[in-house]
């Protein structure tokens, strides 16, 4: 989910973007400078670091990047080449197909919160793609929601609020676990499939870990510290080697109502009065920190969930830290532990790692069910000159000791901003998404934008530095490291910026970029298909989509990049108001999985039922249609590769 900012952008003819031609036009023209920044790339992204390669056992037929770029665009629809189909999957409301029922959506939301809890929740964001047959035909797609918009879910919106519509929102938040299966004319999800659930905010949960019983975990609800209700904003995900789903809890904090002064830590996570305007806290005490202090302790983790077994119960994994996580990318180190890499989501926050005692077993989740509760967890430092290191958080080193509030791990852990702080890692420009490249071993991370870097009143380490080089970093970037020794449990490596976002057209040099291909701006979601593609999806702000210098984007979008030749094209584009996330694919690489996000979304209040219609009402279309989210699948009609 996007900060809000505002700007204003007059472009090198003094000409206010507001009245610029169509946006098609504008992108084309925009092409023929591309090739005067190019020097800026080498200057920005060639720093002289080599990066070793590993071979990749994919093959694939055909040019990468092989399909016709499509233009910018404003409509309310999905646009894809015209090599492409793109299917609506799954919109929230539909039926998760489970065998305990399948009730249909209704178009006015006069759905019941017992409804709403067999049905698909409100805005897929992360997304995972699990085969259950050798060919891919047939698998689980695990989707996560993150958070509701009242003004759409209810009638009524707001009006008249109590605790049956704070229930209804709370069912519609969570994790979707379909069973989907593709047949001669195109994808459809499984009716009565004996995977099907519905994870939502009042699951029960383990918590287990070093923060596992912890006095900081207790409350009147569970006065043992082991077990919560429910998961909340859940936004990135990630799929373990040995097959679970790692779903990440971002903004939780905009949940939790406390007092009209918070205390230190609730302020370091963003805790507030009233909190950010769901109003749970009305009708559900776990919400009010004032009569639950320690409630807000049990969110802001990463859960485990096995989508092959839906009697599991999902697990909150302490030992990956407490923060507003946006994602949870695994890989292995080279002696065979796993790897967890995790951004989080807030202006001048942190990169993090997380290395696994245990070697990963072979089999499921029950070989692999307490490697993420024992090993290291690190926080990025990136100095200067392309270098960077993994700074330890744990007890009792780089100033984590009792006198400075670190009396334990657990202490550690809950409090996982201020130790990171404390070690002194880099203050980032909101890393979002994290990705693998399979042929290299370098990292990718997208840093979607930060309009505060650099500027006045703002304290030295949110300064601009090698890693952050820009003031007023509205475009964003994607950074790109690898570990020394292209090891992934190395506590060094070098970096680099892969591509600074932008126009190169546009007035402020901080604006400009360098992009090798089609104009982006705010990368967020980000995927490497196994043949070395790099899938990057934006996330523009809908408060300041259609204001200055952000209205020669158009709608948000998903681009290709070849990592090898820099060379980026667009190929899609979503409708009005939404955020495109969520990529996922099949084994083949014949079909990839996206998710449409809050079409219709503005910079309004939630709770207003209108606004959202007046923007959008995709995918229906229809007048009395409400925007709804969705899964898309989207193949290439001659069935090859996607991509290519």
């Amino acid at each position: 989910m996007s900060d809000s900012y505002a700007g204003k952008f007059e472009n090198s003819d003094g000409v206010n973007t507001a009245s610029n031609p169509h946006l098609g036009e504008v992108d084309s023209a925009r092409r023929q400078l591309i090739g005067s920044s190019l020097a800026a790339v080498t200057l920005l992204t060639g720093s002289g670091v080599a990066f070793a390669a590993k071979e990749s056992a994919f093959k694939t037929k055909g040019e990468l990047l092989g399909f016709t770029a499509v233009p910018v665009s404003s409509s309310d629809e999905v646009v894809v080449p015209p090599e492409y189909d793109a299917q609506v999957l799954y919109r929230w409301g539909d039926p998760v197909g489970a065998k305990l029922g399948s009730p249909a959506f209704k178009t006015d939301a006069s759905n019941t919160w017992q409804e709403q809890a067999l049905q698909a929740g409100m805005h897929h964001d992360g997304m995972e793609y699990f085969p259950l047959s050798q060919n891919g035909n047939r698998g689980l797609l695990a989707i996560n929601h993150e958070y509701t918009d009242d003004g759409l879910l209810h009638p009524d919106g707001m009006k008249n609020w109590s605790a049956i519509k704070v229930r209804k929102a709370q069912e519609a938040h969570g994790v979707s676990v379909i069973e989907v299966e593709r047949k001669a004319d195109g994808w459809r999800v499984a009716q009565n499939s004996k995977y099907a659930r519905r994870i939502t905010a009042n699951t029960m949960m383990a918590i287990s870990g070093p923060a596992m019983g912890h006095k900081a975990m207790q409350t009147s609800y569970d006065p043992s510290g082991t077990r919560v209700l429910g998961t909340l904003n859940n936004c990135a995900a990630g799929q373990t080697p040995w097959g679970t789903y790692l779903t990440c809890e971002e903004n939780w904090n905009g949940y939790f109502s406390t007092s009209s002064k918070p205390t230190p830590q609730e302020q370091r996570y963003g805790m507030r009065n009233k909190g950010w305007g769901y109003q749970w806290h009305d009708f559900d005490t776990r919400f009010d920190a004032t009569v639950e202090p320690n409630e807000a302790h049990r969110f802001g983790w990463v859960v485990e969930i096995d989508p092959k077994d839906p009697m599991q119960m999902p697990v909150k994994r302490t030992a990956l830290g407490r923060l507003k996580h946006e994602g949870a990318t695994c890989t292995r180190s080279n002696d065979g532990r796993a790897v967890v890499y995790m951004g989080d989501d807030e202006k001048f926050e942190y990169i993090y790692k997380f290395v696994s005692v245990s070697k990963i077993a072979k089999g499921g989740f029950a070989d692999n069910k307490n490697i993420l509760d024992s090993g290291t967890l690190y926080v990025g430092r990136f100095d200067a000159k392309g270098m960077g290191q993994w700074l330890e958080l744990r007890q009792g080193l780089n100033g984590l000791t009792a006198g400075n509030g670190f009396a334990t791990q657990a202490d550690v852990l809950i409090q996982c901003r201020a130790a990171a702080d404390t070690a002194g890692a880099t203050k980032m420009d909101r890393c979002e998404w994290i990705a693998v490249h399979p042929k290299t071993g370098e990292m990718f991370a997208t840093l979607t934008n930060n309009n505060l870097r650099g500027q006045p009143g703002r304290s030295a380490d949110e300064q601009v530095n090698d890693a952050n080089p820009r003031a007023d970093n509205q475009m964003g970037n994607i950074l790109r490291w690898q570990e020394d020794g292209n090891d992934a449990a190395s506590t060094t490596f070098r970096w680099t910026h892969f591509v600074l976002a932008g126009d190169p057209v546009m007035a402020k040099p901080e604006h400009q970029g360098n992009i090798k291909g089609d104009i982006f701006s705010c990368p967020d979601g980000l995927r490497f298909a196994p043949n070395g593609l790099l899938w990057i999806q934006t996330d523009i702000s809908t408060s300041v989509m259609n204001q200055g210098i952000y209205k020669v984007f158009g709608n948000n979008m998903m681009l290709v990049a070849n990592p090898e030749t820099q060379e980026i094209k667009r190929f899609l584009t979503g409708p009005s108001g939404c955020e495109l996330t969520g990529i996922s694919f099949t084994p083949d690489l014949r079909t990839i999985f996206v998710n449409i996000q809050h079409p219709g979304e503005t910079a309004s209040e939630r709770s207003d039922p209108d606004k959202p219609l007046a923007i959008s009402r995709w995918p229906e279309g229809a007048k009395a249609g409400r925007p709804r989210s969705a899964t898309l699948a989207i193949r290439r009609k001659d069935g090859g590769v996607v991509g290519t």
